[in-house]
């Protein structure tokens, strides 16, 4: 069976920056699973895997524009320290969520000095080119209830 629009697939993969460095990797755990063509995973990925079988293993790079975006220099804000009151210890690296039009976002904090902390809203990968090694462990078919929901139940996918 190959992979397409509404198919349950299981993955084996690990992902790798420019340098080399290990993103993440499914080694030693379950596969991934999702459902393709539901943006569960990058677009660059998915584009990848459209038409792969089980047992199919490939090497694909994916472009910031595919992955998790560029860097938007105005997702990073300096955020009066006041407005953190009640948290006493404030370090960079800590994440917060904050409130926005769209909902809750969740931000980083990159800097702080007397006045200000600086916050990053954009996604920890933005701006990276991902490089994956990818194993197509399985295809099958999706339930109705998983296309409904958008995502895989069961073992590797969402429960509830």
């Amino acid at each position: 069976m190959q992979i397409e629009h509404k198919k349950v697939v299981y993955i084996h993969y690990t992902v790798k920056n420019d340098a080399g460095e290990l993103i993440d990797s499914s080694e030693g755990k379950d596969p991934l699973a999702y459902l393709h063509g539901y943006r569960n995973i990058v677009v660059g990925l998915e584009k990848a895997l459209e038409g792969k079988t089980t047992g199919d293993k490939l090497e694909t790079t994916v472009s910031p524009e595919e992955g998790y975006g560029e860097v938007q220099e105005e997702m990073v804000q300096q955020v009066p320290r006041e407005q953190f009151q009640g948290i006493d210890n404030i370090e960079v690296g800590m994440h917060f969520e904050a409130q926005t039009e769209q909902g809750p976002h969740l931000v980083e904090v990159t800097a702080i000095d007397d006045q200000f902390v600086t916050v990053d809203g954009n996604h920890p990968l933005a701006g990276s080119t991902l490089n994956f090694s990818v194993e197509v462990i399985e295809v099958r078919e999706a339930t109705e209830e998983e296309i409904a929901h958008g995502h895989v139940h069961g073992v590797g996918g969402h429960e509830h």
